[in-house]
């Protein structure tokens, strides 16, 4: 059976940059508090994560000093970011379950319907099961161009009608952990995101057009934004000491 995604690293650059953002993720593992365990700078990068996500969708990213967190979107990506880890395992072997399951944690002050919580749209289907066939094994692609599809496709997508957003990003960073990539979710590829927020919803709206310059402008971009929060990381660590 071909792999489906072996054609993008044809796609001029897209190796190349797929192995710089690597590269660069790894070297933030090396950091003296990232050898001494990096659950402290994991954790303060989760949060950054959180924040910037919900900030995209257009949520007040400030945490108030009493940590009494009203807006719902914030709410809900820090709520999904807290699972991570739990979530890992499942987002291994069954993605579907974990998606539905971090909607549930993202959209819970969202939606009247509580019965509509964790259950994609009817159309969303195929290409679900398409995604859940990549990330359990489909494909031998890099781990960075791994992550730039489930994070494109589930923002094409839209699987749930709320908080795709934050879901979509969610995903992406457990890509990221379970390909290697960052097997510590050390990085902050979600501030530059946010940092460009124009950008990154032109070359989201270039990859839904499935052609191939659109796809590469938007893998190139996340792998672009892999590198700036690998620097995010390495301010994190910094003042971690």
């Amino acid at each position: 059976m071909s792999d489906p995604l072996a054609p993008l690293l044809e796609l001029d650059g897209v190796a190349e940059a797929a192995k710089k953002a690597q590269d660069a993720v790894f070297a933030v593992h090396r950091l003296p508090a990232n050898l001494r365990g990096g659950s402290a700078t994991a954790a303060e990068a989760s949060v950054r994560a959180a924040r910037a996500s919900a900030a995209l969708d257009g949520a007040d990213p400030e945490i108030p000093a009493d940590a009494a967190v009203k807006d719902p979107v914030l709410a809900g990506s820090l709520r999904v970011a807290e699972a991570g880890e739990s979530l890992l395992p499942t987002w291994r072997r069954a993605p579907r379950q974990a998606l539905a399951r971090m909607h549930v944690l993202a959209a819970a002050d969202l939606v009247d319907d509580r019965n509509s919580l964790g259950r994609p749209g009817p159309a969303a289907g195929a290409r679900l099961d398409l995604l859940t066939q990549l990330v359990t094994g489909a494909t031998s692609a890099p781990g960075p161009v791994l992550t730039a599809i489930v994070h494109g496709e589930l923002l094409t997508l839209k699987p749930f009608g709320t908080a795709d957003g934050v879901l979509a990003r969610a995903a992406a960073r457990l890509t990221m952990t379970a390909t290697g990539v960052d097997p510590k979710g050390l990085t902050v590829p979600e501030v530059a995101y946010f940092r460009r927020a124009e950008r990154y919803r032109d070359t989201a709206g270039a990859f839904a057009t499935g052609t191939p310059d659109g796809v590469r402008e938007w893998l190139l971009f996340c792998c672009e934004a892999m590198e700036t929060g690998a620097r995010e990381a390495r301010s994190i660590a910094d003042a971690a000491g």
